[in-house]
């Protein structure tokens, strides 16, 4: 087993609380994505894509969800590209402790990428952003999915 869930574990994206619910960007049976609530200082409003099923990581993951997943990420990439006038984008996604996993849910990071972002290099630790601030980012992505 590749499983590290603590007993009594609660999930944080099983159990999102209404003012969470205004950050999400997109929802369909499988998949949600939502504002991510750690930046890091150059890739701003960058999002976390999550099956709605609670798998702890990607060796427990379905097929169809992992499909779903990349359908959704390549949807709101392009979204991103529109939306944020970025230069591209990263994906990137962690299994186990040793793999810096720090929810138990599986869940994807879609950046948004920019010349000299530094995102993998020697920048600061991502800060905790404002509801307010997030809020934004997810209208803009909407907006661009609309």
């Amino acid at each position: 087993m590749h499983n590290h869930e603590p007993a009594g574990y609660r999930c944080p994206f099983c159990d999102l609380s209404a003012e969470q619910e205004a950050e999400v960007v997109y929802r369909d049976e499988r998949v949600f994505a939502i504002i991510a609530p750690r930046w890091w200082p150059r890739n701003a409003g960058h999002l976390l894509i999550i099956p709605v099923a609670h798998h702890e990581n990607l060796y427990d993951l379905p097929a169809a969800d992992g499909h779903a997943i990349f359908d959704v990420t390549q949807l709101l990439a392009r979204a991103m590209r529109a939306a944020y006038d970025c230069a591209g984008v990263s994906t990137r996604q962690h299994n186990e402790p040793a793999g810096n996993q720090d929810v138990w849910h599986f869940h994807q990071h879609l950046f948004p990428r920019y010349p000299g972002d530094d995102l993998y290099g020697t920048l600061p630790e991502p800060d905790w952003l404002p509801v307010e601030r997030r809020r934004a980012y997810a209208e803009r992505l909407r907006a661009a999915l609309d």
